[in-house]
């Protein structure tokens, strides 16, 4: 079903050339125009969920308001704490984070409304509370899984009402001195709250919530197909690739060691990761955003594996293209956020080493996108979404005939 034309979602569209415009705006125009947190200079979560819902740029007085309104709603109710904090250790997050999220359907209001026989029109007002107070325990629910998991002998901070959706949950991971830190995953969770319909993560979200399940549930199904090695894992592979270049070239990064290193990756029959993209055919610009912020830091700038992401990415192509096999030879967002995460790096340099947790800060990130389109499909009447299938059979008959 590559590239087939099926779906609407207005939010955003890829284009394989430039990349993601979000309500016509390219990342470089959000980074310009959606307003920072209090104090930094990357725009928030907040300022993408109101442009991906609304298709407008808050003001920052509205982006303040849209924080105070989710810091209220961000506390996690009790029987969800209880449920995540039984859960063993040896659960992978993000199987966590699914059963969480699927757990807070308890307290539905578009599940309450549709039994008490609201009428159609009045679907997507439900459907929004239920999303705001979604995207709103997300880092709760999401932070109260890595310490749980990671370091059960710290305590977790209460959500603070003066912090936006990004402070708050760089707080309860624990890291909430570190500016540097929540800057990033600020611009990390913006940059990934959506990248069109057609995303597993994305179009599953679409597919559970056009049967009218609450935007729980949907969600929830969306992080279970997030959490495929093909999709949301994939940074983990990036990540194990690279470890592996650097023990074996070292701190001797040379253009050569690079390319025999890429060669060896390829002759062996295995894949370069981080590379190519289902629709992208030029260096995706997630991947040059997060790069960017890497240039703006000298104590980055200073680490061997930045330096080796960096030259890795200007002599992979030529490689790929040589090799021939490789639709688009160009960086992904993977090769950036995966690679980020190492030793040395932004969040494993800083305390979070924990690779396996990353794939939940993505699913904290793509909530922003899959939920506002869930709104804007009751408001829409969507109908329920039922493609046709067929048998092997009848597809050799649709063959001969």
């Amino acid at each position: 079903m590559r590239g087939l034309k099926a779906m609407l979602w207005e939010a955003s569209v890829l284009d394989p050339n430039e990349g993601i415009r979000f309500h016509g705006l390219t990342i470089p125009d959000c980074q310009k125009v959606l307003p920072p947190a209090s104090g930094g200079k990357e725009m928030t979560a907040e300022s993408m969920l109101w442009l991906l819902l609304t298709g407008k740029v808050p003001t920052p007085e509205q982006s303040r308001q849209l924080s105070a309104e989710l810091a209220e709603k961000g506390e996690l109710p009790s029987f969800v704490a209880q449920l995540i904090d039984s859960l063993p250790k040896t659960l992978h997050p993000m199987t966590q984070l699914g059963m969480g999220v699927a757990a807070l359907n308890h307290d539905s209001e578009f599940q309450a409304a549709y039994e008490r026989g609201i009428k159609k029109p009045e679907y997507w007002t439900y459907t929004l509370e239920d999303c705001l107070n979604l995207i709103a325990k997300l880092p709760a629910l999401a932070a109260r899984i890595y310490r749980n998991v990671y370091h059960p002998e710290r305590s977790l901070e209460s959500v603070d009402k003066n912090l936006d959706l990004v402070g708050n949950y760089s707080n309860m991971l624990g890291f909430g001195q570190n500016e540097h830190l929540t800057e990033y995953l600020r611009l990390y969770i913006a940059l990934h709250g959506d990248h069109e319909g057609g995303n597993a993560s994305a179009h599953t979200a679409h597919l559970v919530g056009s049967t009218l399940s609450d935007p729980y549930i949907s969600y929830s199904a969306a992080l279970f197909a997030l959490a495929g090695p093909l999709h949301g894992l994939a940074n983990q592979e990036v990540l194990r690739w690279q470890m592996a270049m650097q023990k074996e070239i070292g701190d001797n990064i040379t253009h050569e060691n690079i390319k025999d290193y890429l060669w060896k990756t390829l002759k062996s029959g295995q894949v370069v990761p981080g590379y190519g993209h289902g629709v992208l055919r030029n260096p995706d610009p997630r991947f040059v955003a997060l790069q960017e912020f890497c240039k703006t830091r000298p104590d980055l700038q200073a680490s061997p594996i930045i330096q080796l992401v960096q030259q890795t990415a200007e002599i992979a192509p030529d490689v790929l293209k040589e090799h021939g096999k490789t639709k688009n030879p160009y960086p992904n967002v993977d090769a950036t956020s995966g690679k980020i995460f190492i030793k040395g790096c932004v969040l494993y340099h800083y305390g979070l080493t924990e690779f396996k947790y990353y794939t939940v800060i993505f699913g904290v990130s793509r909530a922003l996108g899959a939920l506002t389109q869930l709104v804007w499909a009751r408001a829409l009447g969507l109908p329920l979404e039922r493609p046709k299938s067929y048998s092997m059979d009848a597809l050799q008959k649709l063959i001969k005939n």
